[in-house]
């Protein structure tokens, strides 16, 4: 129980964090390419959320496509939010609470790692293609495309302008733009300390769902889906910390190992951190000699 408390309160190696989260999202980052599935599987997918939504009344996303593209002031700073703040309010959050919350860290570093692998999962299980890429006859203008002038980006999702190829444009389903803001928005909501940090909590997930739905890139339901991911990436997030510790650090039924335990020793012998037969039972150490 000290033990784990000890470890609770303790900061990170930053040179070891950043070791991890490089190999996880590198891990990711290219099963995300292999994950590319057939595109008129993608394609059929796709059209197969959209017939769902629209059974369900929750196709928001022709109407909000139709604003963003017919309102430059609005699809184009959201253009930049979709390509950018994904890259970037996450790190900064997870720096944050590396400096702030040292002790909340570890926790939230690997609910975002899991949730991350399991979106994995749902691109090779489920390509989907975005609304964007669906015939025009489906109704949605590529926003990214049609304001690309005005960024980096080219039409190509929000990969910069020659570096399409480097992106799987068919991971739709889950959407992790959506699950990573509220990752975001949970850590901002119970750890920051000011109404504001709050509120930013509570605006940056629904902006980040308006904003991917507006453009083309995601359906509700890929919404829908990233929030799941999330939900279930944090049920197993305590299993895999519990799991990283028993690999870590093996023990003897309950306890740390003991430095020479079960060893004999001469006579006024002592090893360092070896217990005696008389210790007390906190283990309080004798008095130097």
């Amino acid at each position: 129980m000290r033990e784990s408390a000890a470890r609770a309160g303790r900061r990170p190696r930053w040179w070891v964090e950043l070791l991890l989260i490089g190999v996880v999202y590198g891990a990711y980052s290219c099963g995300r390419l292999l994950a590319r599935g057939d595109v008129g599987t993608a394609v059929e997918h796709g059209l197969a959320i959209l017939r769902l939504e629209t059974s369900l009344g929750l196709d928001a996303e022709h109407q909000l496509n139709r604003l963003f593209t017919g309102t430059p002031a609005l699809g184009i700073p959201a253009d930049f939010a979709y390509a950018s703040l994904h890259y970037l309010v996450t790190p900064a959050v997870l720096i944050w609470l590396f400096r702030r919350r040292p002790g909340r860290y570890r926790a939230a570093r690997t609910w975002l790692m899991v949730s991350t692998l399991l979106g994995l999962v749902g691109f090779t299980l489920l390509p989907t293609c975005p609304p964007r890429l669906l015939d025009a006859r489906h109704g949605f203008v590529d926003t990214m495309a049609q304001f690309s002038s005005y960024g980096w980006w080219g039409a190509e999702a929000s990969a910069p302008r020659g570096m399409g190829a480097m992106t799987n444009q068919y991971a739709a389903m889950p959407s992790l733009h959506v699950g990573w803001a509220l990752w975001c928005g949970v850590m901002l909501w119970r750890y920051g300390r000011t109404p504001l940090l709050k509120a930013l909590g509570v605006a940056y997930p629904l902006l980040t769902t308006v904003v991917v739905m507006g453009t083309a890139n995601h359906y509700f339901l890929d919404a829908v889906a990233g929030a799941a991911v999330m939900g279930l990436g944090l049920w197993l997030a305590g299993p895999v910390m519990r799991l990283a510790d028993r690999l870590r650090l093996p023990v003897v039924g309950n306890r740390a190992p003991i430095v020479g335990g079960g060893w004999e020793t001469s006579a006024g012998e002592r090893i360092p951190g070896q217990r005696s037969s008389s210790a007390s039972a906190d283990d309080t150490p004798a008095p130097a000699r």
